[in-house]
């Protein structure tokens, strides 16, 4: 049995029943509400205002907008599924509330400017939620970091020891990552900082609208410039979707870490019982599940992004219906993205470093290489060809089973006379990280200074974002 069309004339049949199934949005865009009525009661306000409807019909409409939207917060709205979607929902729940003068809420607006406000206003708010999250992860960072200056590990490339660094160089690098994803977010508030309401369906509207009222009253810098493009477009959709899974994509490697830390084989942390799961079968084991799933959950996240990228590639100008399909993979990134930046910031702040097995690892002599070489570059010998002669070196150890830095300086000189000095001589855990010491590096003075930048750095994005959510509507 067919059941009438909510709105309009134009139809002598109403829509099939699978049809109403597969056009609801309303499980999903629920997650407007807030955004749909603060829509509302701003282009309501502005409908008043400019003489479009009586001004005591704006009021009571605003004045019924407002009590909804206390619904909405408090749980308690009632969201009819053959309503379709969040909008019909508002306007139908006023219509109860004040009668017949709700009728003049859509005047001069189409639910494709309607829509294209809500997720501007989502958009906007989504984008704070995260980088508050990053924030608060890379604070976690900075604080074990500090607390680590002097913890020593072996750097890897190719996943084989490579070179010894702080464990507090190697955690800030994941703060200047992460702090990279926060700018990707912070720059998106540019890209949202026009109002499209006043776009109508796609070309605007015959009455007397004062767009640049609704725009302030939400908090955009202005009005839209193209109606076509304000109501057909999802890039910001798309670029905050890309942050997105870039964001996950450098919180899986970060979860990689501690999954591969936390084995046996390498010892160098264990994770709080409260970030960890045991096994169903085997009772002696402890399973890094929370930074395995954050791993898993990265999938899901490109997906979205690759999702909504296929949805719009082959859409002409204006709104079609595929659009529709746009909120469920930017709901999900965003709350994958928030549960995983709380989740990590939890495993990291409650892990248990190991520090002896760390350095003990570090130790390996094989990583005093490259210091090896260098020591023949300083003594006026061409790097290609330090390179060569220290590998002959570690080759005649590793088949000799010798350790690299109990190398006489006799012995040394047969591979090559500008060897100055014993691998006794030349080669230190520690001055080699010591004299590691550019800008950048993992000298202890080094760090210290890009511990203490990260926090000035933290306390001033802290700022900005304080200052922002003063100033939003």
């Amino acid at each position: 049995m067919s059941r009438d069309k909510p709105w309009g004339g134009r139809f002598r049949e109403g829509t099939d029943p699978a049809v109403e199934r597969f056009t609801a949005s309303i499980h999903f865009d629920r997650e407007l509400a807030r955004h749909d009525i603060r829509g509302s009661i701003a282009h309501a306000r502005m409908l008043g205002r400019a003489g479009v409807v009586p001004q005591a019909d704006s009021d009571a409409i605003v004045a019924g907008l407002e009590v909804i939207l206390g619904e909405v917060e408090a749980g308690t709205l009632f969201l009819d599924p053959r309503l379709e979607d969040i909008h019909m929902n508002v306007e139908t729940r006023l219509r109860e509330r004040i009668g017949a003068v709700a009728g003049r809420l859509h005047t001069g607006r189409s639910r494709n400017d309607q829509v294209a406000t809500d997720l501007a206003l989502y958009l906007r708010e989504a984008a704070r939620m995260i980088r508050h999250g990053l924030l608060e992860l890379r604070r976690v960072l900075v604080a074990r970091a500090r607390e680590h200056v002097d913890t020593v590990l072996p750097g890897y490339t190719h996943l084989q020891r490579a070179q010894p660094v702080r464990l507090a160089h190697h955690w800030l690098a994941f703060v200047e990552m992460l702090g990279r994803d926060a700018e990707r977010f912070s720059d998106l508030r540019r890209r949202i900082a026009r109002c499209p309401l006043g776009s109508g369906a796609l070309a605007g509207s015959t009455l007397p609208l004062d767009r640049e009222d609704t725009a302030r009253a939400l908090g955009f810098e202005g009005p839209s410039r193209n109606s076509m493009d304000a109501v057909g477009s999802r890039d910001a959709a798309l670029e905050f979707l890309a942050a997105a899974a870039i964001a996950m994509v450098n919180l899986s490697r970060l979860a990689e870490e501690l999954v591969l830390w936390s084995t046996a084989e390498f010892g160098f942390i264990e994770l709080s019982d409260a970030y960890s799961t045991g096994s169903s079968l085997m009772p002696q084991k402890k399973n890094p599940d929370v930074p395995e799933l954050v791993r898993g959950k990265t999938g899901r996240v490109i997906g979205d992004l690759v999702a909504l990228l296929t949805v719009v590639k082959g859409l002409p100008l204006t709104y079609n219906r595929d659009l529709q399909e746009d909120k469920e993979p930017l709901f999900d990134a965003a709350a994958t993205l928030r549960d995983s930046l709380a989740v990590m910031a939890g495993a990291i702040a409650t892990l248990a470093v190991r520090g002896d097995a760390m350095r003990a690892a570090a130790e390996d002599p094989m990583l005093l290489a490259t210091d090896l070489a260098e020591a023949l570059v300083r003594a006026g010998v061409p790097f290609r060809e330090a390179h060569e002669v220290v590998g002959r070196v570690v080759a005649h150890c590793i088949a000799g089973g010798l350790d690299l830095r109990t190398l006489t300086h006799d012995a040394l000189r047969a591979f090559h006379p500008r060897f100055e000095a014993a691998a006794g001589e030349l080669l230190a855990l520690d001055r080699a990280l010591e004299e590691r010491a550019m800008l950048g590096a993992t000298a202890r003075v080094r760090v210290a200074e890009a511990l203490d930048e990260a926090d000035r750095s933290l306390a001033a994005e802290a700022d900005a974002l304080a200052r922002e959510e003063e100033i939003k509507p």
